[in-house]
């Protein structure tokens, strides 16, 4: 009985040997490549050399924005933490030239929460409790 117990914990904790919790996600920046996209460059030209962007800008002038994530996780079933995030940005001229490039990260950016799972309201905070007395109000 013991040597089965022992087997089924072994087998259920098996998984989580050799698990490396960091994760790359989005554009796998190569610096060999990044340091190929210069001013004057077509928007042709840089479309072979890094690939389709990962977004693009909609406001505001013509610029392609390739982004990467990695995250952090130190258990398997645990929230993943973004450790690290570059944005490789190209901006472009009118005339579909390379105006400028920049590499941000985190350390330039805003941490903000675009994921919220609450949604403002106006009005009272009602409650499980006054809703019931009210519904009983009104029966009687």
């Amino acid at each position: 009985m013991r040597f089965a117990l022992a087997a089924a914990l072994a087998l259920g904790l098996g998984g989580c040997l050799g698990y490396n919790g960091q994760v790359v996600h989005g554009y796998q920046l190569d610096a060999k490549t990044i340091d190929q996209v210069k001013p004057g460059a077509s928007a042709e030209q840089i479309l072979v050399l890094l690939g389709t962007p990962t977004t693009t800008s909609t406001v505001g002038g013509d610029a392609w924005y390739y982004i990467t994530q990695v995250t952090d996780r130190s258990l398997q079933f645990m929230q993943p933490k973004v450790i690290d995030q570059r944005v490789f940005a190209v901006y472009f001229t009118k005339a579909k030239k390379v105006d400028r490039v920049a590499n941000y990260g985190m350390e330039d950016g805003k941490l903000f929460d675009f994921v919220s799972r609450t949604t403002p309201t106006a009005g009272a905070e009602s409650t499980f409790l006054k809703g019931m007395f009210l519904n009983l109000l009104k029966f009687s």
